[in-house]
C-alpha cells in the first residue's frame, strides 16, 4: 500500500498559511477537547483541527476496516496498534478527501461545521497513553561536551558509548504536553565546597533538546527485533523536551544513573508526526566508528533532515533564541536504539516512547542544553532584553520548534513550549 500524501503538488481547499508546518502532506494525529466538551482523535491541516471521530461517524472512512469508536477514544493506542498498513490507509483517505479537487465535504456545509475546528477553539491533550519511556543518549557531540565537562577531557567518551546505543528507563508519568508549566524541583545537592549533602529547590534547572519516537505493539517477551525492521513498528515522531536538574543529577546519578534529577518533567509536542510524512526527509547518519556489532549495522539513508530550535523567552518578554540544531547530527539512529532496545528480548507495547537523548551539533550555537551552551556556567547567555542566564529561571518559558523542508514543502511539529515556575506549594500549608 504506497503512501501518496507526499506529493509535492497536492493542494487542499482548506487555507493553509505561507510557511505552516502543517500543509496537506503533514496529516500528523493528536487527541483534543473540542468545543463540546468531547475528546477526540484528530489531524490538523493548516490552521484546522479535523475530528476523526466525527469523520468516521459520518462515513468518510467506509472500506477502511476501522472498529467504530477507533477514533472516539482519550488516546491514539489502538489506532497506532492496527499498524502500518492501517495508518497509511487512513491519512491516504484523508488526504483524498481534503484535496481541492475532492467536492464531497468541501461542499457539506452542515457536515464541515461537525468535523472542523480552528485551533483556538480546541485544547491539545497528550496524543498516547505512555506506558513505557526510555531516554537514549545518542549525540556524540552532546557525549563528548559532557565527558570533557565531567570526566577526562581526552577521552571524554566512556568505552561503551561507540558500541551501544547507552539508554535509561525513565518516568512516563510525569510527561505532559506542550504549554503545561513544570514546577522548579526539590532534592538533595552537593554544591561546590560543602561538606555535606543540602535539601532545597534545584539550582540548576536545564532544557534538553530532544525528540522521541511512538512504537507499536511490536514482538512478544523473548523476541528481538531486527534493525532492518525497526522502523516498521514506529508510528512517529515528537518534539521532546526533558527537563533536567543538573546539581540534583550531579548528586544522584552514580552508580545507577538518572532519577528525581529527570522524572519531575518531561513535555512533548502534541502532533505526532508520521513516518510516512517524513520519508522524503531522509539523509545519511554519520559514519560509525568502529563498526557497529552485526545486529546493529543498517544499510541504507536511516536519519532526517530536521531543522531544530529553541527559544528563551522571560516572563513579559521576547524570546531569544539560543540554539539552532538538527536531528540529523544523531549518532545512532531510531533503528539500532529499537533494535538494540530490543536485542534482549524485552517487550515494546503500543504507546512507548523513546527519547534520542540530548540533540547537539557540531558548533557552540547547535548544542542542545544550557548545560553545554553556558559550558557549565562559564560563559553565560546574553538574552534580547540584556539578561543573561546560565540556566533556565523562574518565569521563563522554553519553546522548541522543528521542521522538515524540501522542494517546496515544509513538514513541521509545531512546538512544545513550557514555563518554569517556583517549586509547587500545596494550597493545605
Amino acid at each position: 500500500m504506497p503512501a501518496k500524501t507526499n506529493d509535492p503538488a497536492k493542494k487542499t481547499w482548506l487555507p493553509v498559511p505561507l510557511h505552516s508546518d502543517f500543509p496537506i502532506q503533514n496529516i500528523p494525529f493528536g487527541v483534543f477537547l473540542t468545543r463540546e466538551d468531547v475528546i477526540t482523535i484528530g489531524t490538523r491541516i493548516g490552521d484546522h483541527a479535523i475530528d476523526l471521530g466525527a469523520l468516521h461517524q459520518l462515513g468518510y472512512f467506509e472500506g477502511i476496516p476501522l472498529t467504530d469508536d477507533i477514533f472516539l477514544q482519550d488516546t491514539l493506542n489502538d489506532f497506532i496498534s492496527d499498524g502500518k498498513k492501517t495508518w497509511r490507509l487512513v491519512r491516504n483517505r484523508i488526504s483524498e478527501i481534503f484535496d481541492k479537487n475532492n467536492a464531497t465535504l468541501q461542499h457539506n456545509e452542515e457536515h464541515k461545521k461537525i468535523v472542523l475546528f480552528t485551533m483556538d477553539e480546541i485544547e491539545m491533550q497528550l496524543p498516547v497513553l505512555i506506558g513505557d519511556y526510555t531516554d537514549f543518549y545518542s549525540s556524540k557531540e552532546h557525549a563528548t561536551n559532557v565527558g570533557k565537562m565531567f570526566r577526562d577531557p581526552e577521552n571524554a567518551l566512556l568505552p561503551n558509548w561507540l558500541h551501544i546505543p547507552v539508554g535509561y528507563h525513565g518516568r512516563s508519568s510525569t510527561i505532559v504536553p506542550s504549554g503545561t508549566p513544570i514546577y522548579r524541583p526539590i532534592g538533595q545537592t552537593f554544591p561546590k565546597g560543602a561538606e555535606t549533602p543540602v535539601f532545597g529547590p534545584s539550582k540548576l534547572v536545564d532544557f534538553e533538546l530532544e525528540m522521541a519516537f511512538i512504537t507499536t505493539d511490536a514482538n512478544v517477551l523473548g523476541e528481538s527485533i531486527p534493525v532492518d525492521e525497526a522502523e516498521d513498528y514506529i508510528f512517529g515522531m515528537v518534539l521532546f523536551n526533558d527537563w533536567s536538574a543538573r546539581d540534583i543529577q550531579k548528586w544522584e546519578y552514580v552508580p545507577l544513573g538518572p532519577f528525581l534529577a529527570k522524572s519531575f518533567a518531561s513535555s512533548i509536542s502534541p502532533w505526532i508526526v508520521t513516518m510516512d510524512a517524513l520519508e522524503p526527509f531522509r539523509v545519511e547518519s554519520p559514519k560509525q566508528e568502529p563498526t557497529p556489532m552485526p545486529y546493529l549495522q543498517q544499510n541504507g539513508k536511516k536519519s532526517f533532515d530536521i531543522h531544530l530550535q529553541v527559544d528563551i523567552a522571560p516572563e513579559n518578554d521576547e524570546p531569544t533564541t539560543v540554539s539552532k540544531s538538527n536531528f540529523k547530527y544523531m549518532y545512532w539512529t531510531m533503528a539500532q536504539q529499537l533494535a538494540h532496545h530490543t536485542i534482549n528480548g524485552c517487550k515494546i507495547n503500543s504507546g512507548d516512547m523513546m527519547g534520542s537523548g540530548t540533540i547537539s551539533g557540531p558548533t557552540s550555537d547547535s548544542y542542545g542544553s544550557m548545560l553545554e551552551l553556558a559550558w557549565q556556567g562559564t560563559k553565560p547567555l546574553t538574552l534580547k532584553n540584556g539578561q543573561t542566564r546560565k540556566f533556565i529561571e523562574d518565569g521563563d518559558t522554553v519553546t522548541i520548534k522543528g521542521h522538515c523542508e524540501k522542494n517546496g514543502i515544509r513538514i513541521g511539529f509545531g512546538e512544545v513550549s513550557s514555563k518554569l515556575l517556583p517549586p509547587f506549594k500545596s494550597k493545605t500549608k
